[in-house]
């Protein structure tokens, strides 16, 4: 089961630290999917603080198997909290958020069993 949080905790850390940088620099595609949902530009050096703490967390949680749950509990919140703020204003394109809500949900359950 470790090898399975391993593989699954990189390409979601790799995700998350992607996605962060992204909104870091303010790419325009970002920023539109961001104020359909009415997310104030203020808010997103600490949403991308967020998404890197937790890419971060996963990745420790090779070695503190206590911090990479707490990792993927945080980004399960995260990301399902980015589907509901797609829902509250009927936008559904939100299926990059639900895969990530599905995988860091994934690798929460990995990183339990592996325990």
């Amino acid at each position: 089961m470790l090898i399975a949080y391993a593989v699954v905790a990189s390409l979601l850390a790799l995700a998350s630290l992607g996605s962060a940088f992204m909104t870091f620099t303010k790419n325009p595609q970002v920023m539109g999917s961001m104020t359909k949902v009415g997310v104030p530009e203020s808010a997103l050096p600490w949403l991308a603080t967020a998404k890197t703490a937790g890419a971060l967390g996963l990745l420790a949680g090779l070695f503190v198997p206590l911090l990479g749950e707490a990792a993927a509990v945080g980004l399960v919140l995260y990301f399902a909290g980015a589907v509901i703020s797609h829902l509250r204003v009927k936008d559904y394109e939100l299926a990059p958020a639900a895969v990530l809500t599905l995988v860091a949900g994934a690798a929460l359950v990995l990183r339990t069993a592996s325990s």
